[in-house]
């Protein structure tokens, strides 16, 4: 902060250099100052009058005031930024609002007994594992309409041997087959999967976050994209993302209540893969027969097709 000293001892009462930190600063300035004078103590041509002490405390005021008009302009600033993030929020949720109120018209009261029906009890034929990803919502993607999927999502849509003990997933599975008894079990994984790339990235030995600990359960799908021919990590990635589905699909028959079902053909399991780069969507079963389904062997599969 500048200080204030006379520039001259003659004429007028004592005149003051502009500096251009104090003009720059506060607006009308110049407008306002015989008020900021008085402010100051009635500053007149008694200056040379005065002793150090007291013309030390008069910039001293000055500066003290200048600071406290500072701080005032940046509360105000941040008033009004936190204002415009709150509006953000707010405009958000009206249109949430918005969106809810189009479905309650447009669907809800347009199919009342369906609904009605769905409250009573819900008996899907599929069982969806999808992949936490905001881009790939499976309702979304495959037009699945309530009470057609019961559905779980977590990171790189994994499915854990059972010898890795109790988690969500193996929960919702136990409740989709034991309980609800669906037709299908869908594990659907997509293009530039983050929870891959971690899985491609990370030593071996590294288990030290959530995510490394949980996509170690696809560590086979890993070692086998590194025995692959030389590719890019990109390529990686993607042969990764596409094996790691069918080691999730051979996961499943360690739970001896699947592989009962699948055995009997009560139960199917189906392998999809959607690129959201092109748009596309690949598709396959499990040939459960023709696959060798001791621990961590590789499965065979069949019915597939690619949509695009």
């Amino acid at each position: 902060m500048a200080s204030l000293r006379p520039s001259s001892v003659k004429g007028d009462p004592v005149q003051f250099s502009p500096f251009s930190a104090i003009t720059n600063s506060f607006m009308g300035f110049h407008r306002n100052w015989l008020s900021l004078r008085t402010k100051l103590g009635r500053v007149d041509n008694t200056w040379l009058r005065l002793s150090p002490s007291l013309k030390e405390k008069s910039v001293l005021r000055l500066d003290a005031w200048s600071i406290s008009a500072g701080l005032a302009q940046e509360l105000k600033k941040f008033k009004i930024q936190n204002m415009s993030e709150t509006d953000g929020r707010v405009d958000f949720f009206d249109e949430m609002k918005q969106r809810f109120m189009s479905f309650k018209k447009q669907k809800y009261l347009g199919e009342v007994e369906h609904f009605k029906t769905l409250a009573e009890a819900q008996s899907p034929k599929f069982m969806v594992i999808a992949c936490v990803d905001s881009r790939v919502c499976p309702s979304n993607i495959l037009g699945f309409q309530p009470g057609e999927a019961f559905m779980v999502r977590n990171v790189a849509n994994l499915v854990p041997p059972l010898e890795n003990g109790r988690t969500e997933t193996n929960a919702a599975l136990e409740f989709a087959v034991k309980t609800l008894q669906v037709q299908n079990i869908f594990v659907i994984g997509h293009s530039c999967c983050a929870g891959i790339q971690t899985l491609m990235t990370m030593q071996d030995d590294e288990n030290s976050s959530f995510t490394e600990k949980w996509v170690a359960n696809a560590k086979v799908a890993k070692l086998r994209t590194k025995e692959a021919i030389r590719l890019s990590f990109d390529q990686q990635c993607k042969h990764c993302e596409k094996e790691s589905i069918n080691c999730s699909l051979l996961n499943l028959l360690t739970y001896p209540w699947i592989e009962e079902r699948v055995r009997k053909g009560t139960l199917s399991l189906q392998g999809g893969y959607y690129d959201f780069l092109r748009c596309t969507f690949e598709i396959w079963t499990l040939d459960f027969k023709e696959s060798n389904v001791s621990h961590g062997s590789r499965i065979s599969v069949k019915d597939k097709a690619f949509w695009c």
